[in-house]
């Protein structure tokens, strides 16, 4: 799955071209499976966010297959509330991870 996910996101992960955003990688530890990076401008900040950081951990599950662990903090500026739509995006990210599961079940050679 970190393989999959993180690794090879950029090639399995489909981009949404309904927004702008710029991100930066954070940490990425093979090893540890974390991958952590930011989101640091686009068009859902409009001047009210400085960064969204999102990490991703996997573990190993004792019952086979892996368990996803995913954080993210939001940095606002000033008193700016976080709306439902922009946690919207965390769901979202459970989702894009669920359909890459079937996939990598599907395709063990991945």
């Amino acid at each position: 799955m970190f393989k999959a996910c993180i690794l090879d996101g950029e090639n399995l992960i489909p981009k949404e071209a309904s927004y702008y955003m710029v991100e930066k990688v954070e940490a990425l530890d093979k090893d540890k499976l974390v991958y952590s990076y930011s989101v640091i401008e686009g068009s859902v900040f409009i001047n009210k966010m400085e960064k969204i950081t999102y990490e991703t951990k996997l573990e190993p599950s004792s019952a086979g297959g892996s368990i996803s662990k995913i954080s993210c903090k939001y940095y606002t500026i000033g008193d700016f509330e976080i709306t439902d739509g922009l946690k919207a995006g965390k769901e979202k990210a459970l989702q894009i991870l669920k359909a890459v599961d079937a996939y990598v079940l599907a395709n063990p050679r991945h």
